[in-house]
């Protein structure tokens, strides 16, 4: 069984690891209609009435029951659908929360190399620390239920993007010294960027209302 399939255990302990191997797939039309009903019907009741406790509930809810409910909804679901883009949403947050060291300074070097205004679009304060990027994933995923659902996803492929490049030469840093550590950044980077081009595309799906 991959780290794709395995199940989730409460409260789930969420590595870099899984990060990186992490991917929904194609599920069965039983799973996969639960998946679109459960997630169109929470982003409409909470986006309709969004109450600042219930949503603070939903941005913090894997913080107290672990990813297993959610993952089991929402974690197969194709990347260009409702449930897939909010379980991407979800799976960024829990791994900033769980290395936010790594992922602050994944995106401090990726602002300072790549030269676009994604990192302004991510919406990150600067210097970018540990205590900023949590902050700032928090800000994504309450955006979901509460302002623009695709800049939401915008701003987290923008996230994504400078995250990747942050990756790519912090692993460039490594390779001559490190080669086992310049290989995870490696897989890290792609994996970033494949989120980012995946959140993209949902993003302008949900503004032409084709989002599934």
């Amino acid at each position: 069984m991959t780290d794709e399939h395995r199940p989730f255990h409460r409260p789930t302990k969420f590595t870099g690891a899984k990060f990186d191997n992490l991917h929904g797939g194609d599920d069965p039309a039983e799973t996969s209609r639960i998946a679109h009903e459960t997630a169109a019907a929470l982003l409409e009741r909470v986006r309709r009435h969004p109450d600042p406790e219930i949503v603070s509930r939903l941005v913090s809810y894997t913080d107290d029951n672990g990813i297993d409910a959610i993952a089991e909804l929402w974690s197969r679901a194709g990347a260009f659908s409702l449930p897939g883009a909010l379980w991407r949403i979800y799976l960024l947050r829990l791994a900033i929360r769980e290395d936010p060291h790594a992922t602050s300074l994944q995106f401090q070097r990726g602002s300072e190399t790549l030269q676009s205004i994604d990192s302004v679009v991510a919406g990150a304060e600067t210097p970018t620390g540990p205590s900023e990027i949590i902050e700032l994933a928090d800000r994504i995923l309450r955006g979901v239920f509460e302002g623009d659902f695709a800049v939401a996803l915008e701003r987290a492929a923008a996230f994504c993007r400078v995250s990747a490049v942050g990756c790519t030469s912090l692993a460039d840093d490594a390779e001559p010294t490190e080669p086992e550590r310049a290989s995870v950044l490696t897989i890290r980077a792609l994996r970033f960027s494949e989120f980012a081009s995946e959140l993209t595309t949902a993003a302008s799906l949900w503004r032409s209302d084709s989002l599934d």
